[in-house]
């Protein structure tokens, strides 16, 4: 028996029943899914605006005549209410809306000052490890320049603990001068703390203390005559003078971040520069998804709002507009932070510049961006006529496979949309269970493990699904696709040319998978080279990064009865795991603290293959 179709929505009715309280309001379309999320101080004046047609805009018009049904949220207060909308907008990501694209963790810089010789290194996600972390960074470049540079000045460790643990001889970085060698005894427990607590008061923006301190430390190494460890400190006061002068930003010593938007032509863009305890963290750029041409102030405020709902506050925000709303903003993100956030637009001396900088780059990543959406319009338009589809295709996405000899197997995903690469919807796959170097069967588990999600409604279905190979991947992604009775999807391989050359690719299309060539150079072999190489980076990307974990494990991890201590004695008294594994029972035996018994097991775990 059919379901009867629901009943048309009844708007005059539905806004009689409407309060005149703060709250949030969501609109859906027939298919359920949210099409716009709004905040509002009156909920029946700022809902009934939207059915008044002789006021309404062209974008409103379109959107209303989409709408479904609305729901209501109720809030205390309007402050309520814009906290919520913009975790709706986040959560949802309507079509309507201004949302902000942006799903990544950001990266901090960790020392684990619990240890006896503390790490500096990379951190990214939930800061449960115990210890101090400075952040946020804007991307893991930032973060890693910032390693080399602190390396480079103050030699704090960068290596794992289990690295640490197991050292019988100073590595490549204490040969280079970028370690004190503390995982075998070269620097006192106290010194290398000295050297923490200097990298710590840098971090902390106090980088003049230990320029005086090491000053210090150099005019009393002078008077005992140790002329070399004298050099040695100078040196030090040198790189940490050049490390100030690129990072440290004059007249500035809290947290700011400074917010600038340009937009054009239904594109907007939003440069952010951070600044930390005085010290530039990088910048990051930023281009919201929106439906429409909205003006900087309109744009800033739904950044803001979705941007730091989840992040650090700084202390000061300054736009280059007025966003709409600035003190409801500015009251949710001081309640959020617990502490008094500002937002300002007019500043003047070195912050006006900094602020004018910020700007001109948004200005110039957003001409960029404009021109590489006419390029990707253009392409996909090309990919439409010659493949003959229907329609200009919004959403793309291509397979590839990476392997070592048939080893730690990892397929790719790459998504394209009209703007090109969505790199939040990447994903990878670790093949398992499949004869070695069987491309054909691994792709058929990427292909089938991806479109069993796709038909419970997770993900979006393609238009077009490109695989890296010819009619054997093709023929072995239509079975899969088929098992899963999926079979409205445009299958297209792309084989590589003679002696891989670009431009010289040859496409396969099922049922008959006749070799098609397109002209070298034409817009759709470009947009598909470039679909391609991507899901062939993000491919050996994850292969290497699964090889290198699995190369790390040592085989005297995991083997009862053998600790850090034991493993380091082992390695330093045979010199390396090859020496080990040749080694005979008595040899291994032969070593204080080992027991027969524990040689067995160490025996044991390099040959039980043997045989």
């Amino acid at each position: 028996m059919e379901q009867a179709p629901a009943p048309p929505f009844d708007i005059p009715a539905f806004l009689k029943t409407l309060t005149q309280r703060p709250g949030v309001y969501k609109m859906l379309d027939a298919h359920g899914a949210v099409i716009y999320v709004g905040k509002a101080k009156n909920l029946k004046k700022r809902v009934s605006s939207y059915f008044n047609k002789s006021a309404a805009t062209v974008k409103q018009t379109a959107m209303v005549a989409r709408v479904a049904s609305i729901e209501v949220t109720v809030t205390r207060t309007e402050g309520e209410a814009l906290l919520l909308e913009n975790q709706f907008i986040k959560r949802y990501k309507p079509r309507y809306n201004i949302t902000l694209r942006d799903d990544k963790s950001y990266p901090y810089l960790f020392v684990s000052t619990l240890h006896e010789f503390p790490q500096l290194t990379f951190h990214r996600g939930a800061r449960k490890r115990p210890g101090k972390y400075f952040g946020p960074y804007p991307s893991a470049g930032a973060v890693r320049e910032s390693l080399k540079l602190l390396q480079k000045a103050l030699r704090v460790r960068q290596c794992e603990d289990s690295y640490f643990s197991n050292r019988s001889r100073p590595c490549l970085q204490h040969q280079i001068d970028r370690c004190t060698g503390p995982c075998v005894g070269l620097i006192s427990a106290e010194a290398y703390r000295r050297d923490v607590d200097h990298t710590l008061l840098l971090l902390e923006g106090e980088g003049g203390r230990v320029i005086e301190e090491l000053g210090q430390a150099m005019e009393a190494a002078a008077q005992k005559l140790d002329y070399e460890k004298a050099a040695l400190y100078r040196d030090r006061i040198v790189t940490l003078r050049g490390i100030m002068q690129k990072q440290f930003v004059a007249g500035e010593k809290g947290d700011v971040d400074m917010v600038a938007c340009a937009s054009k032509a239904g594109v907007a863009c939003v440069q952010v520069f951070y600044i930390r305890k005085g010290q530039q963290m990088g910048d990051r750029t930023f281009f919201p998804k929106m439906d429409g041409e909205y003006d900087p102030g309109k744009v800033l405020a739904a950044f803001i709002g979705q941007y730091y709902l989840d992040k650090p506050v700084p202390a000061d925000i300054l736009t280059s507009h007025e966003p709409s709303d600035a003190a409801l903003l500015a009251e949710i993100l001081t309640g959020q932070s617990k502490h008094g956030v500002q937002l300002t637009w007019k500043v003047r001396g070195e912050r006006a510049r900094w602020l004018q900088m910020a700007r001109d780059n948004a200005e110039h990543a957003l001409q960029g961006q404009l021109a590489a959406r006419m390029n990707m319009e253009m392409r996909y338009a090309s990919l439409k006529d010659e493949l003959d589809l229907p329609s200009v295709p919004e959403r793309l996405e291509c397979f590839d496979i990476s392997h070592t000899q048939g080893g730690q197997t990892v397929a790719s995903c790459v998504v394209f949309d009209g703007n090109g690469p969505l790199k939040s919807a990447y994903r990878r796959f670790n093949i398992e269970n499949i004869t070695a170097g069987d491309d054909y069967a691994a792709l058929a588990q990427a292909v089938g493990r991806r479109f069993a999600r796709i038909k419970k409604g997770e993900f979006p279905c393609p238009d077009v699904l490109f695989i890296d190979g010819g009619k054997g991947q093709v023929g072995a992604v239509t079975e899969a696709l088929h098992a899963l009775e999926v079979l409205d999807v445009m299958i297209v391989g792309v084989g590589k040319g003679p002696e891989r050359k670009p431009g010289m690719e040859t496409l396969y299309m099922p049922p008959d998978c006749r070799p098609l060539h397109l002209s070298p150079g034409s817009a759709a072999l470009l947009l598909i080279q470039q679909i391609r190489d991507e899901a062939h980076r993000f491919a050996i990307t994850g292969h290497r990064q699964r090889r290198a974990k699995a190369t790390q494990q040592s085989r005297l991890d995991g083997i009862p009865g053998l600790g850090p201590k034991r493993r380091r004695q082992l390695l330093k008294q045979f010199g390396g795991i090859g020496a080990i594994a040749t080694a005979g029972i008595e040899d291994l035996a032969a070593l204080d603290g080992i027991s027969r018994q524990l040689a067995e097991r160490i025996h044991e775990a390099f040959h039980e293959k043997d045989g």
